[in-house]
């Protein structure tokens, strides 16, 4: 089994970051915050999209960590179907699916070394390894740009903001955030750049 990477999230309480990392830990971190004396609403954002998510926070820590939803993973064949036995290499996990082609391209799959299943994977790799930067770069834009939407929409220069967000011009995204409070400035850069090197000093 192959297991899903870690998923991190992240609360506020206002303009304030909380906490930050596994689900359990924020959510106790959160349940202890919500029985002070503040007023300021708490919000927890699953850093993975910048959407922000609804617990259940009742009851003791243990009732907590129980209810909170499990971490997805990958298995070999999905849960709700009995794992063939048989022929074949079942270690792989291969998932059949219906895919439609036009007979030119059957033709073309057919004739490659390994058949049209093996060519199909191959083509996929390629293409997962050529658009992997680009694809988790725009999931970057987008989380920071939800986190955003929910914590930041009536803050100054927003809609500017956002326009250079989505052109990644960070130099001028950065310029015109910088009078957002601390913790979101921080969060929103982390979430849109954390996988790219530092701009140059003013």
């Amino acid at each position: 089994m192959i297991q899903a990477l870690p998923k991190y999230f992240t609360a506020f309480r206002g303009d304030q970051r909380l906490a930050s990392g596994p689900l359990a830990e924020v959510a106790l971190a959160v349940m202890k915050a919500s029985r002070g004396s503040a007023a300021e609403p708490i919000l927890i954002f699953d850093d993975a999209n910048g959407r922000p998510i609804d617990l259940d926070l009742r009851g003791t820590e243990r009732d907590i960590v129980a209810r909170l939803p499990q971490p997805a993973s990958y298995s070999e064949t999905p849960a709700d179907e009995p794992a063939p036995r048989g022929r074949g290499r079942p270690k792989l996990g291969v998932v059949a699916r219906e895919v439609t082609l036009l007979p030119r391209h059957w033709e073309w799959l057919g004739a490659q070394p390994g058949g049209a299943s093996v060519a199909l994977r191959k083509l996929v790799e390629e293409a997962r390894r050529a658009s992997g930067d680009r694809d988790r770069s725009r999931a970057a834009r987008e989380a920071a740009y939800h986190f955003m939407s929910a914590m930041a929409g009536d803050l100054p220069h927003f809609e500017e903001a956002s326009r250079a967000l989505f052109a990644d011009d960070r130099r001028r995204f950065v310029e015109l955030i910088a009078s957002w409070p601390r913790d979101i400035r921080d969060h929103v850069v982390k979430l849109a750049f954390s996988d790219r090197a530092e701009p140059p000093a003013a």
